[in-house]
């Protein structure tokens, strides 16, 4: 409901702007943006490379972890139940370090994606900012999953934006 009300009142502005000027309206898809630069190819590919040993690492641990769980299910008849409860009290502390390895593995993917595309996203508002004044837009919106719903693609700048940004190396 809030969304509405903030979009209803920027439009609302922009109406008012238009008593100034024509409005020239634009947006940009900024994942896509990211994504079709040769930057963000190379981040992407970079970052894949880093889950996949990551997942690689993850797949080893969790395949330790099963052999351990069988390997503790067959001899269960077999041990003492001294011995057995020290067995499971150290799969429960590996289950413990595999969970916390998970997330931390998780949390690294992420911030490494944020300080790869970081860059690239400041560029790009850059380049949107300087389009925008140059050539006189009213507005310039991020189309994103429930912003822009639907808008002629002629005012769709992304792919230009993309353009401009792997011009500027």
């Amino acid at each position: 409901m809030l969304k509405i009300l903030v979009s209803f009142v920027f439009l609302a502005g922009v109406a008012a702007s238009a008593e100034t000027g024509p409005v020239k309206i634009g947006y940009v898809d900024m994942q896509k943006a990211i994504q079709a630069t040769e930057t963000g190819k190379k981040a992407k590919k970079d970052l894949e490379k880093e889950f996949n040993e990551k997942k690689k690492e993850l797949q080893d641990k969790e395949k330790d972890l099963k052999k351990m769980s069988e390997d503790l299910e067959k001899k269960s008849m077999v041990l003492s139940d001294e011995v057995k409860q020290k067995k499971q009290m150290e799969f429960q502390e590996e289950m413990i370090k595999y969970r916390d390895l998970v997330g931390k593995s998780q949390q690294a993917i992420q911030e490494r994606e944020r300080s790869l595309t970081q860059p690239i996203l400041e560029k790009l508002r850059g380049i949107i900012g300087d389009i925008g004044q140059k050539e006189g837009y009213t507005v310039i919106l991020e189309k994103a999953e429930n912003s822009v719903l639907w808008a002629p693609k002629t005012i769709d700048l992304t792919d230009r934006i993309v353009g401009e940004f792997d011009k500027k190396k």
